[in-house]
């Protein structure tokens, strides 16, 4: 199925920079008219994936962090938060709820808030190479 609108958005893992994301998807995918419980949760859920860019893709580096949003006609969107950092070696058990690599004052529920918020989650991603999650949402509107 093909996007009836899409936008691109290219941006440093710098923290200062989650919120821009948040909000720049969030406006994106305001055009379906979904409610604020929608809106939250999209911009919740890309909070997340944004955040795992910066901490975990680029830990001791700089990187960039791609953004693809589209707009479907059954009215849900669709996002792809890419980055090309350290990758993830078990996927698997990265999205197992509490597990972190970091430890410290990371809770490890990323992946998991991130699913509670989208109808769909899928990750991929390949060490050395990077890392792409993409969140689907279908919005009911008000």
């Amino acid at each position: 199925m093909k996007a009836i609108n899409e936008m691109r958005l290219q941006i440093e893992s710098r923290s200062v920079n989650e919120a821009f994301a948040r909000s720049a998807v969030a406006a994106f995918a305001a055009q379906l008219d979904p409610n604020i419980e929608e809106i939250s949760d999209i911009k919740t859920a890309v909070s997340e994936a944004v955040t795992n860019c910066i901490v975990h893709a680029y830990p001791e580096t700089m990187g960039k962090i791609y953004i693809w949003a589209g707009i479907f006609e059954n009215r849900t969107v669709k996002i792809k938060i890419k980055d090309k950092g350290c990758g993830i070696a078990d996927v698997k058990q990265a999205m197992e709820p509490l597990f972190t690599t970091l430890g410290g004052e990371r809770a490890g529920l990323g992946f998991a808030v991130m699913e509670s918020f989208c109808d769909r989650i899928k990750v991929s991603s390949k060490v050395g190479k990077g890392t792409t999650v993409t969140l689907e949402k279908r919005f009911e509107g008000r």
